[in-house]
C-alpha cells in the first residue's frame, strides 16, 4: 500500500503559494512513503490492478515478485471478475507458460505448465496440498491465484500428483473493513442463468473480526449441445488479526450435476493422419452424466512469538467424490476419419485428505548479514477408491455422428480403497541478505519421505507397496544491480510420488515408481514503474511417460524441456492494462528405448504459445471500458516418433463493461465473447484428446447494496 504527502512543487522563477499556504512558504517535492504489507496481509496490486506486486512463497514466506528467486505471477480477483472467469483456468491460460488440456465443463481442469502435466488435484489451498476439489477450482472464493512455473517441492512438499511444471495456489477470499453485500445474476451459453452472493462484514473494537460467505447456484444449458450444467457453491471465510496473532478458517461446500460433460477421446496409436476436429459444441457421447462433491474445511494460525520469530501452524480436511458414465472407445481408439467402436462404463471415485504444516521463520542478522530462516514440517494423507464398471457391448460411432451410448451391463458398485498415500517432509532454508538487501541467497533442503499402499478393490488385499525417501536441495540467487532491476536464478530437486495408472490402460490401478526431477532456471526482471517485464531460460527433466505397444503406462527414458518465457504486465498508459507473455519450448526427449527417437519432440507438448490481453478505460465515457484477448498454441507432436502433429490454434476473446450507479447504488454491467471467431481445435497431451471450448457468451449484472 502507498501513502503520500503532497506540496506543489517550488516554481524558481516566481514562487507559486498553494492554496491555504501562508505567502512566501517553502513548498516541497512530493514525497511517497511506501509501506510493507502487515505480517499476513496480501501483497499490494501492480499497478493496473490485475497483477499483485508479489505472493506466497509457502516456506520461504510472502515475497516480492522482485526479491524471489523463482518465476511467479500472482493474479488478482479484479482479473478474475473483469474477463468473468468461471474457474481458475479461465485466468491462468492468460499465462503463455500455462494451458488447458480438458476442455471447459469437461470432468476437470488439467493443466500443462513448461509442458508438463499439472491435475487438478495438485492446486493448492492456501498453501496446503489435497484441499482444493479434485475437479475444478471455482472462481467465487478466489482473491489471489499464485503461479509458480517450474517445480515447487521445497516451497510445500509434495503435491498429490507430483507434478514438477509448476504450482498453483488458491488464496480464499476474506474482509476487506469495507462492508460488502453484492448480488451477480450471470448468463452463460445458451440458456444458463446463475446468481452468485458476496457478503463480508469486520466487527470488534479495532475491525480485528472477519466473515465473507460466497454463495453460487446456476442451471441451464452452458456449452455442449443438449447439456446442461447445474452448479452449487457455499464458502465461509472467518479471520481474526490482531497484533501478534492471525487467525483464519475456510468451510466450502461444492456440488456439480452435468448431463453430457465435454468428452475425451482415445486416438489409435496407428493413425496415419489425425481427424479433423469437430464442432466444439458437438458431443460425441450423447447421455454422460456426471455428479461431483467436494467438503473442504481447513483453518491456519500465525503467531508473533516475537519481533524477529514468527510460528504457524495450518490444518485441513477434504472429502470428496465423483458419480460419472465412463465412455470409451475399443479396441484402440478412433480412426482417421474419427469412427470408433465405443462401449460404455461407471466409473466412480473418492478421496479423502487431510493436510497440514507447521513451522516457524526466525529474522536476524549476524556479522552484518541478515538472515531469514525458515523451518517447516508438511504432512499429508489421502485414501482414494474406485468402481469401474464397464459394459459387454459395443455400438460403431463417429466423432461427427456419434450414436448413443450403450446400456452398462452390469450393476453399479459402491468405490472400494485402491490407494494409501501418505507424504511427509521436512525442510529448512535460510535466506541470506547482503549489501542492503541487493543480493539474497536462498539454500534449502528438504528430506521427504513417500509411502503408496495400492489394494484391490475387488478384495480389498493390498497388491503392491512402496516406501521412499530422498533428500531434495534448492538454491536461489537474486541480484539488483540497481533498484529496479533483479538478476535471479535458482537450482531445484524434487521427488515425484510413481503416478497411478488411470482408466484408459491395461494397467489400471498400477502405481509406477517414484521419481526425481530438477530444475535449472535464470533470468531478469525489470519494473519499469508501471510496467514489470521478464525474460527467463529453463531446463527441467524427468522421467518420460509413454503409452506401450501393450496399452500399459510406462517409463521410458527422459522427457528435457528446455524454453525461454518473455512477458510483461501493467499499466502502459493510465487507463490502458496489459498482460502478455510468449514462451519458446524443446520438449526433447534425451534417453528414449528407442534410439530412433533420441532428440524427438515428447507427445503433446507444443513448442510455442501466446497470450495477450489488453483492457482499456474508454476516454470520455465514465465508467467503459473494452478488452480483448488472444491465445496462441503450435502444433505439438501426436506421438514420440513425431510422424504426425496436430494442428496450432489461436483463440480471440472480445469484452466489455460499464461501470454506473441505479438509484445511488454502485452497478457493473459486464459482457465477454469467448472463441470470438468460433474455432474448432484439439486440446491433447498425445493420445488423449478433446475439443477447445466453443463461442461462448457470458453476460452479468453486479449490485452493490
Amino acid at each position: 500500500m502507498a501513502c503520500g504527502i503532497a506540496f506543489a512543487p517550488v516554481a524558481y522563477a516566481q514562487p507559486a503559494t498553494p492554496a491555504g499556504a501562508a505567502p512566501g512558504a517553502v513548498v516541497l517535492p512530493t514525497v511517497e512513503v511506501t509501506a510493507a504489507p502487515a505480517p499476513g496481509a496480501l501483497m499490494p496490486s501492480y499497478p493496473g490492478g490485475q497483477v499483485a506486486e508479489g505472493g506466497s512463497l509457502g516456506l520461504l514466506g510472502t515475497r516480492s515478485v522482485m526479491d524471489s528467486p523463482f518465476s511467479t505471477t500472482n493474479y488478482t480477483s479484479q482479473l478474475i471478475e473483469d474477463q468473468q472467469g468461471r474457474t481458475a483456468a479461465d485466468t491462468l491460460i492468460n499465462d503463455s507458460s500455462v494451458r488447458l488440456t480438458t476442455g471447459s465443463n469437461g470432468f476437470d481442469d488439467t493443466f500443462q505448465i513448461r509442458g508438463f502435466s499439472v491435475p487438478s488435484s495438485d492446486v493448492g489451498l492456501n498453501g496446503l496440498y489435497g484441499l482444493i476439489s479434485s475437479n475444478r477450482a471455482p472462481a467465487q472464493i478466489i482473491e489471489r491465484i499464485e503461479l509458480l512455473r517450474g517445480p515447487g517441492a521445497l516451497i510445500n512438499g509434495i503435491s498429490p500428483g507430483g507434478s514438477i511444471g509448476g504450482g498453483i495456489n488458491i488464496v480464499t477470499k476474506r474482509a476487506d473493513d469495507t462492508p460488502l453485500t453484492r448480488l451477480r445474476t450471470t448468463y452463460m451459453g445458451r440458456a444458463n442463468f446463475g446468481a452468485h452472493v458476496d457478503l463480508a462484514r469486520r466487527y470488534g473494537e479495532n475491525n480485528e473480526w472477519g466473515i465473507r460467505f460466497n454463495g453460487l447456484y446456476r442451471d441451464g444449458e452452458a456449452s455442449i449441445d443438449g447439456g446442461n450444467l447445474r452448479s452449487g457453491l457455499a464458502a465461509l471465510g472467518l479471520d481474526y488479526r490482531g497484533e501478534r496473532l492471525r487467525w483464519s478458517a475456510d468451510g466450502i461446500f461444492q456440488r456439480d450435476d452435468t448431463r453430457n460433460f465435454r468428452p475425451q477421446l482415445t486416438l489409435s496409436p496407428n493413425l496415419t493422419s489425425i481427424p479433423s476436429p469437430p464442432n466444439a459444441r458437438s458431443n460425441w457421447f450423447p447421455g454422460t452424466n456426471l455428479r461431483q462433491q467436494d467438503s473442504t474445511v481447513a483453518t491456519r494460525v500465525e503467531y508473533d512469538v516475537t519481533d524477529w520469530m514468527t510460528a504457524y501452524a495450518a490444518l485441513g480436511y477434504r472429502d470428496g467424490w465423483n458419480e460419472q458414465t465412463f465412455p470409451d472407445s475399443r479396441p484402440g481408439g478412433a480412426n482417421e476419419l474419427g469412427t470408433f467402436a465405443v462401449t460404455n462404463a461407471f466409473y466412480d471415485s473418492y478421496s479423502e485428505t487431510v493436510s497440514g504444516t507447521v513451522g516457524a521463520n526466525f529474522r536476524f542478522n549476524t556479522l552484518g548479514v541478515g538472515h531469514t530462516l525458515n523451518v517447516g514440517y508438511t504432512g499429508l494423507q489421502q485414501e482414494s477408491g474406485n468402481a469401474y464398471i464397464s459394459s459387454s457391448i459395443t455400438y460403431p460411432s463417429s466423432i461427427y455422428n456419434p450414436a448413443r451410448l450403450p446400456p452398462v451391463t452390469a450393476a453399479r458398485t459402491d468405490p472400494q480403497r485402491a490407494s494409501l498415500t501418505e507424504f511427509s517432509s521436512f525442510a529448512v532454508a535460510d535466506t541470506l541478505s547482503f549489501f542492503d538487501e541487493r543480493v539474497l541467497l536462498t539454500g534449502g533442503v528438504r528430506f521427504q519421505n513417500v509411502s503408496v499402499n495400492s489394494y484391490s478393490t475387488t478384495t480389498g488385499e493390498r497388491t503392491s507397496r512402496y516406501d521412499a525417501d530422498a533428500t531434495t536441495p534448492m538454491f536461489g540467487l537474486v541480484v539488483k544491480p540497481v533498484e529496479n532491476v533483479s538478476l535471479y536464478a535458482n537450482y531445484a530437486q524434487g521427488l515425484t510420488r510413481g503416478t497411478i495408472v488411470g482408466a484408459g490402460y491395461r494397467n489400471v490401478g498400477a502405481v509406477l515408481s517414484p521419481y526425481k526431477s530438477e530444475q535449472y532456471e535464470a533470468g531478469v526482471r525489470v519494473d519499469w514503474g508501471r510496467i514489470t517485464t521478464t525474460a527467463a531460460v529453463f531446463q527441467i527433466a524427468r522421467p518420460n511417460s509413454v503409452r506401450t505397444a501393450a496399452n500399459d503406462l510406462a517409463y521410458d527414458g527422459e522427457q528435457r524441456n528446455r524454453g525461454l518465457e518473455l512477458s510483461a504486465y501493467g499499466e502502459v498508459v493510465p487507463g490502458l492494462r496489459a498482460l502478455a507473455s510468449v514462451t519458446f519450448l524443446k520438449p526433447e526427449l534425451t534417453s528414449p528405448t528407442n534410439a530412433a527417437e533420441r532428440g524427438n519432440d515428447a507427445a503433446g507438448a507444443p513448442d510455442r504459445t501466446f497470450s495477450g490481453a489488453l483492457d482499456w478505460d474508454v476516454p470520455g465515457v465514465t465508467g467503459l471500458a473494452v478488452n480483448s484477448r488472444v491465445i496462441y498454441t503450435s502444433g505439438a507432436y501426436f506421438n514420440t516418433a513425431n510422424t504426425l502433429r496436430f494442428d496450432g490454434w489461436t483463440r480471440v476473446d472480445f469484452g466489455a463493461r460499464y461501470r454506473t450507479e441505479i438509484a445511488n447504488k454502485p452497478v457493473t454491467f459486464r459482457a465477454n465473447l469467448e472463441n470470438a471467431f468460433g474455432e474448432n481445435y484439439w486440446l491433447t497431451t498425445g493420445n488423449f484428446v478433446t475439443v477447445g471450448s466453443p463461442r461462448t457468451i457470458l453476460v452479468s449484472a453486479s449490485f452493490d447494496f
